[in-house]
């Protein structure tokens, strides 16, 4: 939630803030200041990689799970933490369940040596992405960002959608970009920045914009109703004017088969 405070400040600093202003993501004075403070008290950022789900519908071969996949000699989870790490993202909880967990422990630990800290939350039972990143309730009470744990998003500027979602009134700003299977993703209809419509997997669509499943939020997030983001959340947040967009000219790449690892 969004609070007004009345500041006094010298006439140099107001100009410092005001050159931060260019319309596109920051189009205001409070903008600029908002933004401005978060980064300066963002240090370490939060950030979830959300693995939820039963674990059979997320193996890819018997003993391997697609978010503990390895590619070449790093796993999915590895690369999600190293690229979180890198636009600093410090502070990393992992909510999925307990085999994915055990697993992913094995290779992080606590992330220390890697100059992260991780915690590990471990998912029982889930009605859909919403019910499981609500695990993180009473955890996050920041903005913090959300990667969805079957993605490699080793090319995708996490910095441009992080400061859009600073210099903005949204509760939530998701990652775009195009693809002609809009059965399986969700549809988006914006005007500038703005998401007028999210339609999880429509039969017919002729948008191809589709949500990329990355997106940077307030801890507000965790309060909403619904089980599900794509069903549920996000078009509640469209009624509202809360949903945003950010459009990405890089895509990530899902890992759900052998196919895919190679």
């Amino acid at each position: 939630m969004k609070k007004k405070i009345s500041i006094t400040i010298d006439e140099t600093a107001l100009l410092e803030i005001d050159s931060k202003i260019d319309n596109l993501l920051i189009r205001n004075r409070s903008q600029a200041i908002e933004y401005l403070v978060k980064n300066s008290l963002g240090k370490r950022k939060t950030a979830v990689i959300l693995a939820g789900g039963k674990e059979e519908d997320l193996k890819i071969d018997e003993k391997t799970f697609s978010t503990t996949a390895k590619i070449s000699n790093k796993s999915v989870v590895e690369k999600a933490v190293n690229k979180l790490r890198e636009n600093g993202f410090k502070d990393i909880y992992i909510i999925a369940r307990q085999k994915i967990l055990t697993q992913a422990f094995d290779i992080l630990k606590d992330g220390s040596s890697i100059g992260t800290k991780i915690a590990y939350i471990e998912e029982k039972s889930s009605k859909g992405t919403a019910s499981s990143l609500k695990l993180a309730k009473g955890k996050i009470n920041t903005d913090f960002l959300v990667v969805y744990g079957d993605i490699i998003f080793d090319r995708i500027n996490l910095e441009e959608l992080w400061n859009q979602h600073a210099g903005s009134n949204a509760m939530a700003t998701i990652m775009l970009t195009t693809s002609i299977k809009t059965n399986e993703k969700g549809t988006v209809r914006m005007e500038g920045s703005k998401v007028l419509e999210f339609v999880q997997k429509p039969k017919k669509s002729d948008i191809y914009l589709v949500f990329s499943p990355i997106f940077a939020a307030e801890p507000e997030l965790l309060e909403q109703e619904g089980n599900s983001l794509e069903y549920e959340v996000f078009p509640k947040l469209v009624e509202k004017g809360l949903l945003q967009g950010h459009l990405s000219s890089e895509k990530e790449k899902h890992i759900h088969t052998i196919n895919d690892l190679r």
